[in-house]
């Protein structure tokens, strides 16, 4: 089962990537352009938010099964362990929240400039904090790209 969920946050990744890049681009685009907000643009945010919510739930199991999570009194000593411990789940849930307040912002604004522009920050933040806790190949933490 381990596998198959370590495989399925890792898959889904690129598509929450994906999809908050979009909606990142998206809102600075039309908010720099003055464009109004339309059904597509809000539906691009939602399944950004979606499938940021997936990847935080599954990430939250694999918190709880995970081999390299464990407790004992090295965990800051060691920076793999306090990356999957500490450092890679912490900014991932801040990242989710922030993306979530975006969306809930823009949801509640008057005026299309502001709903992408809420956007914009808020995404934005969030795919930057998730950018930079992914264990990315080259940072040997033992993970690929897959």
């Amino acid at each position: 089962m381990y596998s198959i969920l370590q495989s399925a946050h890792s898959g889904t990744r690129w598509l929450t990537l994906i999809l908050l890049v979009l909606a990142v681009g998206n809102g600075l685009s039309k908010w720099l352009s003055k464009s109004e907000f339309t059904e597509t643009d809000r539906k691009i945010n939602l399944f950004a938010l979606i499938f940021t919510h997936i990847q935080v739930l599954i990430g939250l199991v694999l918190y709880f099964i995970s081999p390299r999570v464990n407790f004992d009194g090295e965990i800051m000593g060691d920076a793999i362990t306090r990356f999957f411990v500490i450092e890679h789940p912490l900014t991932m849930i801040i990242a989710a929240v922030l993306i979530t307040i975006g969306n809930s912002r823009s949801k509640k604004m008057e005026g299309s400039s502001n709903k992408f522009k809420s956007t914009a920050i808020f995404y934005g933040v969030g795919l930057l904090l998730i950018l930079s806790r992914i264990p990315w190949p080259f940072q040997d933490f033992g993970a690929g790209w897959f």
